[in-house]
């Protein structure tokens, strides 16, 4: 059987990328901030009230509010990682490639999802 790869325009998706990470950083900025101690991390920003109120509805809305920026932070941070393996791979001219069985990406998929790292069949598995 023969494979026929088509060249992908590693420019066209290099493009797509980079604007994507700037959407997701942007969003990430908002409900977080690069950890001092590990810059390859991003962590939560604690509640914007701060008040030392004894209240407990201002403390469980608190924490409420740290958690569900916790959660936006951790899917963000997941699709930023993503994004900058991909960026990568254009670099190190490995991108487009399946990384389960090594057959070329569809264009579809590439298409669908610029950081895709495998194939359609690969996908469901």
């Amino acid at each position: 059987m023969i494979v026929l790869m088509i060249e992908i325009d590693t420019n066209k998706y290099k493009k797509l990328l980079e604007n994507e990470l700037k959407i997701v950083t942007d969003e990430l900025k908002s409900v977080g901030h690069i950890n001092p101690s590990n810059p390859a991390d991003w962590e939560a920003n604690p509640p914007k009230d701060k008040e030392d109120d004894a209240d407990e509805n201002i403390t469980a809305d608190n924490i409420e509010a740290y958690e569900d920026n916790s959660a936006i932070l951790k899917e963000l941070e997941i699709r930023f990682n993503e994004i900058k393996v991909a960026l990568q791979k254009i670099t190190d001219n490995k991108y487009g490639i399946c990384e389960k069985c090594g057959k070329q990406i569809e264009i579809e998929r590439l298409d669908a999802n610029p950081a895709a790292v495998t194939c359609i069949a690969d996908m469901k598995h």
